[in-house]
């Protein structure tokens, strides 16, 4: 499987099976951090961890604390894509990272980004 970004009228394939995708919170500067999983069915979240907790952070029953993380996995199905919207005040996008390393992903606030499995056509990224 791939996965395919898709901003700015444009896609890029990356040729993964699982990534990680973190940010800091806009108005708590916390940070948060997700592992997923590219899958025929969909994007499959695999665990969750948060930094801290605060305004719409805290963690759901079940967490455990480990390393200064809340660490957890979600109970959502498989999603059909992810879409990110980048409100600019964090002065950093999310961070995506694979196997082959991370790339930083919409800085400046600007259209949605949207994260989606794919067959692996196209040209994929550096």
């Amino acid at each position: 499987m791939s996965l395919c970004i898709l901003a700015a009228g444009k896609t890029m394939v990356l040729a993964t099976a699982a990534f990680t995708l973190s940010w800091t919170h806009s108005v708590e500067r916390t940070r948060w951090q997700e592992d997923w999983n590219v899958t025929p069915s969909g994007l499959r979240i695999v665990e969750a961890r948060v930094k801290g907790s605060g305004a719409g952070m805290e963690p759901p029953e079940g967490s455990v604390l480990r390393d200064g993380w809340w660490v957890y996995a979600p109970r959502i199905g498989y999603q059909p894509r992810l879409v990110l919207a980048a409100s600019g005040a964090t002065g950093e996008g999310w961070t995506l990272c694979t196997a082959k390393g991370c790339r930083e992903l919409g800085r400046a606030a600007a259209d949605a980004i949207m994260l989606e499995p794919c067959e692996g056509s196209g040209k994929p990224a550096p």
